[in-house]
């Protein structure tokens, strides 16, 4: 499975949108600081996901989501 997924930063409400084959894993990242664009604003939590079975549809969703009409 693949997953799209959105976080919200406890420290001032940021949304970051992305996707990842293993939500667990990579929620997990975010928090200990591991990814760049996101180390700033942590702690996230998890407000959304969607599941998907083919990675270009989870893809499809994440590009959606950003762009400014998701």
């Amino acid at each position: 499975m693949f997953y799209t997924y959105i976080l919200q930063s406890n420290k001032n409400d940021q949304l970051y949108i992305g996707y990842t084959s293993d939500l667990k894993r990579r929620i997990n990242e975010h928090n200990q600081g591991l990814n760049f664009s996101t180390k700033r604003y942590m702690p996230w939590t998890l407000i959304y996901y969607e599941a998907c079975t083919e990675e270009s549809d989870a893809k499809r969703r994440e590009r959606y989501l950003k762009n400014y009409t998701g």
